[in-house]
């Protein structure tokens, strides 16, 4: 991989970051597991990185391999995610501090979302994250309708599981 390709990786990882961060946060338990993953999906956006074309934007591509990483993890090792070494990767990736406050506010609905199945957690993910159901479809593959229908039958089981 050039230098440059390498910088351009870097800076959208460093502009994106706060993407793959909450999906950690979606998918695991606790801070350990969090930067486990949050590993695992750096590397797994840095091998898919020459593939990426520029058919969408590189936060919905970010989307969808981080998505994808954190549910065959999940599916996998059921909340024990194992890491790949990181060592041959020679750039370094600036990380923030991840600053929850703003999301404490969000803690019910996270546990109500963490009782879903990985494609409706992923899909109401999208949803809040204010992606329009385009996007929403192209990120998860399936169609503009489904995701409609689907999105509307979730936010039923969430209002149900919110005031039982």
């Amino acid at each position: 991989m050039t230098k440059e390709l390498e910088h351009s990786f870097v800076s959208q990882l460093e502009e994106n970051q706060n993407i793959v961060h909450k999906i950690c946060r979606l998918y695991t338990n606790d801070q350990d597991a969090h930067n486990d993953l949050f590993q695992e999906i750096t590397i797994q956006l840095w091998k898919a990185y020459p593939k990426f074309r520029g058919d969408s934007k590189f936060s919905t591509w970010m989307y969808r391999v981080a998505l994808n990483t954190a549910i065959t993890l999940y599916r996998k090792s059921k909340r024990s995610v194992h890491t790949q070494d990181f060592e041959g990767v020679s750039f370094k990736i600036k990380a923030e501090v991840y600053d929850d406050t703003a999301e404490r506010q969000l803690k019910l609905m996270y546990s109500a979302v963490k009782d879903l199945n990985d494609i409706d957690k992923a899909l109401v993910f999208l949803y809040l994250e204010d992606k329009n159901y385009r996007e929403i479809s192209e990120t998860l593959g399936i169609t503009e309708v489904n995701a409609r229908v689907k999105m509307n039958r979730i936010k039923e089981k969430l209002r149900k599981i919110l005031n039982p």
